[in-house]
């Protein structure tokens, strides 16, 4: 069987580079092999040039963390518990609730946590380690779920399965997977198989799918047996032509299951977009709370969160004078709309703003930029997720003159990686691009986290839907009209501190007016570094307010 990373951990080992503590936390004294993490390193190189450097030309843990969650995000969907960056978090320490500190404490208390690196930082064959530890923990944990159902069905694991039987394993496997640690539900459907087709959405094509993994496993081991051999789905001598399946294979069609299976949903989300837009008649990215419920109660059977479970989720916009508006990135992208709920991560929909904020950093190679090259850039994209959206952005007017005043903030140069930069890209592209609360206001709370009232009363539903006819504003107001940035929040958040970079903090400038107060507070889960305005600084015409307060953390 592939090594595991739950077997105990030398301490000794831990004292040393991350590198050497990795490998042994993978087991056997083995480390990842150089090829899986020169790809690795290739998927994060783009955000890495991106990110701020410390002298020796490495991250500070905080980057470290922000690079993670987005890579899982980027390539497989998933969001990584614990490090989400709506999470608060205490910046002298890495965290507790998230897979490495549950799994190998003692590799985050000697190695992460270690004086050595919080000095130093991490490099990007460091991340590169971490990311291919997160992978394996996240495999076990996946072999764990497979030898339960391997024992409920009294399946020794030395014996090898038919395709058949290896179906009828991986439609257990599904319910487990799909409904998590809700034992009672998991017990009713297994115990009930009627029960699934009219309780999981699409049951038939997620056995479809399942199905699909094992006719592309056969595929290789007939056509392609050196890459079979390679990747350890096939042993030699094998024979190809016979269909059968060891524990090992198994588990490694799970495996393919959690990287793949946001793919596979991926139609669904689209779906689910489609509906919201179809309700944003003025392009802002937001549907009224009365028509997300006025369509609930006629056909759409999705949107019933309560209005409650969607302010907890950071969907729900109340700053504007036309009423609450569920917020359309942030709703496609909160853990409600997640289809796998793990103890270690979710598997949720895509989030289309990654594709962009790639674009940049992939033209712009920096840690910050100028708005010019910044205007420059963004003029020439479209957001693509759609066919009626396949058109430049609109930033003139207010949204470039915003960006000038990021960047007056900061010393003349935009951070890439700050909040007010994500905030003006969700206004750039308000159906694709989240907007980002500041830390500690929203959270990835599962609907059975959240507890029996995620979901809206009907009587909850027909009080807002009521006064959809109110919601109706003609379709001839402009953006601007509508105070359609009421939501535009003054704080910055850095997840790194930029000064190494000679980025000045606004309290730094000669025009800083006295009396702007500079705040400590305890960092959120990336650690952050927040910038304000006096609070007697005059306001550009036009402009919107702009950083209320000063923080430094």
């Amino acid at each position: 069987r592939k090594s595991s990373v739950r077997g105990s951990l030398d301490a000794g080992v831990l004292e040393r580079d991350l590198s050497s503590a990795m490998g042994e936390a993978l087991g056997c004294g083995g480390h990842v092999g150089e090829q899986h993490l020169a790809s690795i390193e290739a998927q994060l190189a783009t955000m890495w040039r991106t990110l701020p450097k410390t002298a020796e030309g490495n991250v500070e843990r905080r980057s470290l963390r922000y690079l993670i969650h987005r890579h899982f995000s980027r390539t497989s969907a998933l969001h990584i518990r614990g490090f989400e960056p709506s999470r608060p978090a205490d910046a002298s320490g890495w965290g507790s609730a998230d897979i490495l500190s549950q799994r190998v404490p003692a590799f985050v208390e000697s190695v992460l946590q270690s004086k050595h690196k919080l000095e130093l930082g991490f490099s990007l064959n460091d991340a590169a380690h971490v990311v291919a530890t997160i992978e394996q923990l996240i495999y076990d944990f996946e072999g764990s779920v497979l030898e339960r159902v391997y024992r409920q069905q009294h399946k020794p694991l030395t014996r090898s399965l038919s395709s058949q039987g290896v179906e009828q394993l991986l439609e257990s496997y599904m319910v487990h997977w799909l409904l998590g640690d809700d034992e009672e539900g998991i017990s009713m459907l297994l115990g009930n198989r009627s029960l699934i087709e009219s309780s999981v959405p699409h049951w038939n094509q997620v056995v479809a799918f399942t199905k699909g993994l094992i006719r592309d496993l056969d595929y290789k081991r007939q056509h392609l047996p050196d890459a079979a051999l390679a990747a350890a789905t096939a042993r030699p001598g094998h024979n190809a032509l016979a269909a059968r399946y060891s524990f090992e294979d198994v588990h490694g069609l799970v495996g393919g299951i959690t990287k793949s299976f946001a793919s596979f949903w991926e139609s669904e989300c689209v779906s689910m977009k489609s509906a919201l837009v179809s309700m944003d008649r003025h392009s802002t990215g937001r549907v009224p709370l009365s028509r997300f419920y006025s369509s609930a109660l006629d056909t759409e059977w999705r949107f019933g969160e309560s209005e409650s479970y969607l302010r907890d989720l950071g969907a729900l916009d109340e700053t504007s004078w036309l009423g609450k508006q569920v917020i359309i990135p942030n709703y496609i992208q909160a853990a409600s709309n997640c289809i796998v709920s793990s103890q270690h991560y979710l598997v949720c929909c895509a989030n289309d703003c990654e594709g962009l904020l790639e674009e940049i950093e992939n033209k712009v190679g920096a840690s910050t930029a100028e708005p010019s090259e910044i205007l420059a850039i963004v003029g020439n994209m479209s957001s693509q997720t759609t066919l009626d959206d396949d058109f430049p952005p609109h930033v003139e007017g207010s949204l470039t003159r915003q960006l000038e005043q990021i960047a007056m903030a900061h010393g003349g140069m935009v951070p890439l990686h700050g909040r007010l930069f994500a905030q003006w890209l969700h206004y750039v592209f308000p159906r694709e691009c989240p907007f980002p609360h500041k830390t500690g206001v929203a959270a990835a709370v599962t609907p059975s986290e959240f507890g029996e009232n995620y979901i809206a009363s009907d009587e909850e539903m027909k009080k807002h839907a009521s006064e959809v006819n109110a919601s109706q504003i003609s379709t001839t107001l402009g953006k601007e009209e509508l105070q359609w940035m009421s939501q535009w929040s003054s704080e910055e958040e850095l997840i790194a501190d930029y000064r190494a970079l000679g980025l000045r903090a606004p309290w730094e400038r000669r025009s800083y007016v006295a009396g702007g107060a500079v705040l400590l507070t305890v960092a959120a889960l990336l650690g952050v570094v927040s910038f304000g305005r006096s609070k007697g600084a005059a306001l550009e015409p036009g402009l919107l307010p702009y950083h209320g307060k000063s923080h430094f953390v």
